[in-house]
């Protein structure tokens, strides 16, 4: 078959991996790099195109789950004596797994799919060539959408944002922490892009305020003497934010570290995709287009084991596609509409529906089991489970731990200073 992939981050290579031992890829690749969100650069804002830049990676990136569950299960991250890595030792992983499949050979680079829709069979793919300045149309089988969901801010609203005399940005244009030397730096939103800039910005800044909901950070945690935790910000009022708790504080800069929206710019109204308050519908364990399951979906769940979901993903649906055992298309909305209820009846809104934190495990035997494919080690979510306990109560030190595993003894850990 003629597979389309969209996208050469992390996903997309291991789409193209996969995908290419059995079929006909073609991989289109907006910037000139494999490693989507990954790569840095300096740059913010847009390409020399007048594209969005779609990294969102900042210097001093590490990881925030150890190397031992972000490898493949054919490909490891190698050994070294730590577990959490710098996102250009990430980069460098995907660079030689790239290499060892031999993948380069599938990729399109510069080419931006304007537009994908669904024929009687199969799929028309419109795409624009940057350096040549010229659009072609392809005709593909299966449609693989690799593109990420960290490259479309999303920002709160607070009153009196507009009224804000200081700098604000996104975490998205976040690269170093020197050009806030000095200052006092509002960050909103805890989650774990929040907390680690935070903590990056507490090396230069005056003073950080880190800005949170009641969810979603452990108050045990001990940060460093420059970092303030604050309820939410009620309303802004010049160089003024004012929380819930009715207190206030003089920032010279405010950081939205807000998350992301999901965006499919490129995919007709005839996919039947809908994406509404950040939930993608219809999706058959979030990943395959219940109007059209020749489209899939590769890597939307988050708080989650992200590799190797990616890999679990990927040969499931493959095998699906070989053996053509589908489920019907009433039972994958019944399998919709149960995670829904599921979500609901938490009393959380449907976008937290991607949100899969407290079902990893489950999640991926799932998918294993949808595609009668080899599941993913139980190992791999001992760690998880382990290093995401450990983040949320030990936030400066967690890193300090080092794991090592086997498939069938389970994992060790020890603590370096």
């Amino acid at each position: 078959m003629r597979i389309c992939i969209i996208g050469f981050g992390a996903a997309g290579i291991t789409a193209a991996r996969y995908a290419s031992v059995e079929h006909e890829c073609t991989v289109f690749e907006q910037t000139d790099k494999l490693g989507g969100t990954w790569v840095y650069t300096e740059d913010v804002g847009r390409d020399e195109y007048g594209l969005p830049i779609v990294t969102s990676m900042y210097k001093n990136l590490k990881t925030n789950l150890p190397k031992e569950i972000m490898g493949y299960t054919d490909f490891p991250v190698p050994g070294s004596d730590r577990s959490y890595l710098m996102s250009k030792e990430v980069l460098n992983f995907l660079e030689s797994y790239v290499d060892r499949f031999d993948l380069m050979r599938f990729v399109k680079f510069r080419q931006v799919v304007q537009m994908v829709r669904p024929l009687d069979t199969g799929w028309k793919v419109s795409v624009k060539d940057l350096t040549a300045e010229k659009e072609e149309e392809y005709i593909f089988d299966i449609v693989f959408i690799c593109n990420g969901h960290y490259h479309t801010p999303m920002y709160p609203q607070i009153p009196g944002m507009k009224s804000f005399t200081g700098e604000q940005l996104h975490s998205h244009d976040y690269r170093r922490p020197d050009h806030f030397l000095g200052k006092r730096v509002l960050v909103i939103g805890a989650g774990p892009s929040g907390t680690d800039i935070s903590l990056d910005l507490s090396t230069v800044a005056d003073k950080v305020i880190l800005s949170r909901r009641n969810h979603e950070i452990d108050l045990k945690n001990v940060f460093p003497s420059n970092v303030e935790m604050k309820f939410e910000v009620k309303e802004i009022n010049g160089s003024t934010a004012i929380f819930q708790d009715r207190t206030h504080v003089e920032v010279d800069v405010i950081m939205y570290c807000t998350g992301y929206y999901y965006s499919f710019p490129f995919l007709h109204q005839s996919c039947g995709v809908k994406v509404k308050d950040n939930y993608i519908t219809p999706l058959y364990k979030h990943m395959i287009n219940i109007n059209h399951p020749t489209m899939v979906f590769i890597g939307i769940p988050y708080r989650t084991v992200i590799f190797p979901m990616f890999e679990i993903q990927i040969r499931s649906f493959l095998n699906m596609l070989k053996n053509d055992n589908f489920p019907s298309k009433d039972e994958m909305l019944q399998d919709m509409a149960k995670r829904e209820r599921t979500i609901e009846d938490q009393g959380f809104p449907k976008k937290r529906c991607h949100m899969i934190a407290d079902y990893v495990r489950r999640y991926f035997q799932e998918v294993a089991e949808m595609g009668k494919v080899e599941p993913i080690p139980d190992v791999i979510f001992d760690i998880f489970e382990r290093a995401s306990a450990k983040r949320k109560n030990h936030l400066l030190t967690y890193r300090n731990e080092v794991f090592s595993f086997d498939t069938l003894k389970g994992f060790t850990v020890k603590t370096i200073d």
